[in-house]
């Protein structure tokens, strides 16, 4: 499929309705605003699931991926679900998609939540990320997800819908909190996208990835929003592992560049990510950027079949923010 011929949105919409037909099994509510949008609950007041993380994952990457979860023995007494996702369009996906690149706030502008998934594509949301892999979205539907403890009400409606240009009956909105089932599965669904956003930092041309896979941890789930918080961030820069395959050139020396990729490389790694982010004073932007990447990478640039290889998973760090 060309990349012109890609939609985001639409890609997600198809799981969304399923998502729609399913709340009971899925333990998602699904409502209506004022205004006419669609919401989903997947963790506010709603109970969600296992399966509710696996479908909103997917429909952060924009349909353009899969995922899957098993049981995974970490060594030492750690055994915790994982998650194992793909994408045939990594870029797209990930960057053009499933980051989560958009605060979103209300009109007084007090933060509501981090937005993510197709939707950004349509705000353009960072416009410069959009611009490194050349894509954009046309879609008259948007959905996006957004990690929120807050409700969702007309006003913050307004303020999506206007920024994508679509029709408040056309948006649809996912909500979850990151101390929830929903929320825990799936920042770890973002295992890949955290590996490719280290090498677009990193100024490695994203669009020369062909395929790319990773697994994380799903971590247990803490009932105060900064812990929870801290370990969703612990089980990929601890445990996650991503595979990449590129048509890389000579230029791009990826022997140097993987080196500089896994959280092991930052200079704040070695303490889970609470006790890093209390040490800020809970000031994000404080915290060295290098440190939001997976444990372990391999690239395989299959213009040459050589592999390379880069970091290793710390189970006893998991161990740590997990208070075992």
């Amino acid at each position: 499929m060309a990349q012109s011929e890609i939609s985001v949105n639409r890609g997600a919409m198809r799981l969304v309705e399923e998502m729609i037909e399913r709340p009971n099994s899925l333990g998602i509510k699904v409502t209506k605003t004022g205004n006419g949008a669609t919401v989903i609950d997947a963790g506010i007041d709603a109970a969600g699931s296992f399966g509710a993380g696996r479908y909103v994952t997917e429909v952060c990457l924009g349909g353009l991926g899969r995922a899957s979860m098993s049981m995974t023995d970490y060594g030492n007494g750690l055994i915790l679900p994982s998650i194992f996702v793909e994408t045939a369009y990594p870029a797209i996906a990930t960057l053009g998609s499933q980051f989560a690149g958009w605060r979103i706030k209300d009109k007084e502008k007090k933060f509501v939540g981090m937005g993510s998934g197709p939707a950004r594509a349509l705000s353009m949301e960072p416009k410069e990320l959009y611009e490194k892999i050349s894509y954009e979205d046309k879609a008259s539907e948007a959905v996006i997800v957004i990690e929120t403890e807050n409700a969702i009400n007309n006003d913050i409606i307004e303020v999506i819908s206007t920024k994508c240009v679509v029709q408040y009956a056309s948006l649809y909105v996912i909500v979850a909190p990151t101390n929830s089932v929903v929320g825990s599965v799936q920042i770890s669904g973002r295992v890949v996208e955290t590996g490719i956003h280290k090498l677009s930092e990193l100024g490695f041309d994203t669009k020369k990835i062909r395929y790319a896979c990773g697994v994380a941890p799903i971590a247990p789930i803490h009932p105060n929003s900064a812990k929870a918080m801290g370990r969703t961030n612990d089980v990929i820069l601890a445990a996650g592992r991503v595979y990449l395959t590129v048509g890389a050139s000579e230029d791009d020396n990826l022997p140097e560049l993987i080196a500089r990729v896994p959280s092991s490389s930052s200079k704040d790694y070695g303490k889970p990510f609470h006790q890093i982010f209390k040490a800020t004073g809970y000031d994000f932007y404080k915290i060295d950027p290098g440190l939001f990447a997976p444990a372990e990478i391999t690239i395989n640039d299959m213009s040459t079949g050589k592999s390379f290889h880069a970091g290793k998973v710390d189970v006893e760090l998991l161990k740590k923010s997990f208070e075992y």
